[in-house]
């Protein structure tokens, strides 16, 4: 797997942990987060952890003092399975997180291959997880200005790596057409002129006041609209002077000024916005898609079909949907003995003993790991490429809904 793939399984895999961590809550100072940058030492870390174990011996409250002690000892423990923070460091998340009628349950999460640097040490105890430098590399920095605009409305936004974010959609109050003849038509000309020329300038001077704070990350800014007021506005400099010059010369014909507008802008721009993933997605999308409708396809799809494929070294790409969240779920039957694996989501319950039909309440879960880490190793192992496909295309929705989120481009076809 390349480099990139391998940054984009981290930063899904980060994604999702993040989307964990954000709905665990607990009690008072009861959850423990330590963030370890890879410049310092496990020892000076366990260090300040004994401390404040003593410390937390002070806490008045008999409940507390027990859950904020147990989770130092459970970080303290956890941290002696690493000799130092890697390359780019460790994160650990843990503490008693409410599970519903004041009950709680003590949890442990280790991200010990985050997609990029930790930068700073944090110690903190609190109700919540603190996730700000965790969440910060999930911001793609690389971006497009998108603008769309006619004399009735008008949208703006931005592109940044997979996500289309329309800010704001301005509606104008230019008049239409009239009747009045001699100087009523010039009067009335002459007002529309001015709340155009009105309209134009709130327009732009709102996407300007989007876009400046965070000028230096926007690539160009991207330009369309279903006539020529697009062309107008630019060629009449009502645009700031900064953000003139990322302007993009080629200007879009789309079929509206609205958040439709502003997506359709995105699919006819996407060769000139070579960097922006949702071009690559939506191409990668359709070969697997024209691949799929020939008589001996290089496709496949469901889990069922890619293991297979993957067992075999067939797969060229594995195609897996953000959206993915199911887990690779080993199962052991008490009443049989029989042992096997299920893909679950995090809510389902453990399905019956397939060889004796128990029911659930006599499985022992052995072991729980994502589906998307499942397939990723054997991808590694197979030379297959990974690409994660965001559902912000019709096309990546099309992926996670009808078929199962999972599918391949193969090296040849598999029957």
């Amino acid at each position: 797997m390349s480099d990139d793939g391998e940054l984009a399984t981290r930063r899904l895999r980060l994604k999702l942990a993040l989307e964990d961590l954000r709905e665990m809550k607990g009690f008072g100072t009861e959850l423990v987060t330590v963030i370890i940058p890879p410049d310092r030492q496990i020892s000076d870390a366990r260090s300040l952890l004994q401390n404040e174990h003593g410390q937390a011996a002070n806490i008045k409250s008999k409940s507390t003092r027990k859950n904020v002690q147990g989770a130092i000892e459970s970080a303290i423990s956890s941290l002696t399975r690493f000799k130092n923070p890697g390359e780019r460091g460790i994160a650990l998340f843990t503490g008693a997180i409410i599970v519903g009628n004041n009950k709680t349950r003590q949890t442990t999460v280790v991200i010990d291959d985050p997609p990029q640097e930790l930068l700073s040490f944090r110690y903190r105890c609190d109700s919540k997880f603190e996730l700000t430098q965790l969440e910060d590399m999930l911001v793609d920095k690389r971006s497009y200005g998108l603008f769309v605009i006619d004399r009735s409305e008008a949208a703006y936004g931005i592109a940044s790596g997979k996500r289309i974010h329309v800010q704001e959609h301005l509606v104008s109050n230019i008049m239409g057409k009239h009747r009045q003849g001699g100087q009523s038509a010039q009067r009335f000309e002459r007002l529309i002129e001015e709340a155009a020329h009105n309209f134009f300038k709130r327009a732009t001077e709102h996407a300007c006041s989007y876009w400046l704070p965070n000028l230096e990350n926007i690539q160009a800014i991207i330009i369309g609209g279903p006539g020529a007021t697009k062309d107008y506005v630019v060629r009449h400099e009502y645009f700031h002077h900064e953000i003139a010059k990322k302007i993009a010369k080629t200007h879009f014909d789309v079929g509206y000024s609205n958040e439709s507008g502003v997506r359709e802008l995105v699919d006819n721009a996407g060769a000139l916005m070579g960097e922006i993933e949702l071009d690559a997605e939506r191409q990668m999308m359709n070969r697997f898609l024209g691949e799929l409708v020939k008589p001996q396809p290089r496709a496949a799809y469901g889990e069922v079909m890619l293991r297979q494929a993957l067992n075999q070294g067939a797969v060229d790409t594995l195609l897996i949907s953000e959206t993915m969240r199911k887990n690779s779920v080993e199962i052991e039957c008490g009443a049989c003995g029989h042992s096997w694996t299920a893909s679950l989501l995090r809510t389902d319950e453990l399905p019956m003993c397939p060889t004796c039909e128990a029911s659930n309440e006599m499985h022992k879960e052995l072991s729980n790991t994502s589906l998307i880490d499942v397939l990723s190793e054997m991808a590694i192992k197979s030379n297959s490429e990974i690409a994660f496909i965001s559902n912000d295309t019709e096309e990546g929705a099309q992926l996670a809904q009808g078929f199962g989120g999972l599918a391949a481009i193969l090296r040849y076809p598999v029957m």
